[in-house]
Formats: C-alpha cells, structure tokens, sequence
C-alpha cells in the first residue's frame, strides 16, 4: 500500500510502505546453532544479489575458528565479551572491519555476541586446505526457515 505525498515539492513521490515490519526485536527470535560448533545465529536480513547475510553471533567461551575467508568484506559490532586474531583482539564495544578475501583463524577464549553484516559468502576451509563449506546468504536462510525463525526476512530467490 502506498501513501502518495502530494503537497510542495514532494508531489510526485509515494512514500512505499513494507511488506512486513521494518523494525524487529533480536530478543524475540531465537538463537539457531551455526555451522560450526559452539556458535549460534540470529538472522536478520539476506542480500540475495552478494550472497551476504546480516546477523547477531553468539560465540561459546574457548570457541576457536576453523579458518575460514570472506568473499565480501564483513562489518560488525562486538556487543558483549570479544575474539580475535593472535595479536589482534576486539572487546565489548569494538567496531571490527575485515576485508574482502581476508582468511584468518579467529578465537575467543570468553565468548562473545557480535552483530555482523557480511557483504559476501563465507568460506570455511578443511585442514589440507580444501573448501569444507560456503555458508551464503541462501544457506543461512534456509537454516533460519528449518528453524522456524525466518518470518521476518523478505526474500525473493529467482
């Protein structure tokens, strides 16, 4: 349904309206076990164009990464606890950037929650270096529908 602003300058705009809610409360969906032990999922949103995924990652304590790469570049939010990469280590309130095709081996020894937006799939390794999986934006989907959790996500797959 759309609402048409007609008056001043704004005349020949029509404000578009949702097809489900725009504002959504993380707490009320909730956490699915991820695709390597001792992390869990909530999805918020998938780019069915880049393959990326939007969502908050619950980290176990003592949970260490299997490598793995990002075929886009990653942005987040370390919300509680924190993880890092040898030297390189984030804390509670931490922007964390990491770069397309970047493969590391992260690790957090006391758990962590991080909101994370992917601009691209995630590639995780096998030990002799072979590709073990691509999680994608239409895997995670797929995760959060077998888990009842995926009402609030619009995708259009083609």
């Amino acid at each position: 349904m759309d609402d048409h602003a007609n008056t001043g300058d704004y005349a020949t705009l029509t404000i578009t309206k949702h097809e489900r809610p725009g504002f959504i409360d993380p707490e009320t969906i909730p956490w699915n076990p991820w695709v390597m032990e001792g992390t869990h999922f909530r999805l918020m949103d998938v780019d069915v164009r880049s393959g990326g995924f939007t969502l908050f990652l619950k980290v176990d304590p003592g949970t260490e990464a299997p490598p793995h790469g990002h075929i886009g570049g990653v942005q987040g939010v370390i919300l509680e606890g924190g993880f890092g990469y040898d030297d390189d280590v984030g804390k509670k309130g931490d922007y964390i950037r990491e770069e397309p095709a970047a493969i590391h081996k992260p690790d957090s020894p006391n758990g962590c929650v991080m909101f994370a937006i992917t601009h691209g799939p995630i590639v995780g390794y096998n030990p002799d270096g072979t590709i073990a999986a691509v999680v994608d934006a239409k895997m995670m989907y797929d995760m959060a529908v077998e888990a009842g959790a995926a009402d609030h996500i619009e995708a259009h797959w083609t």
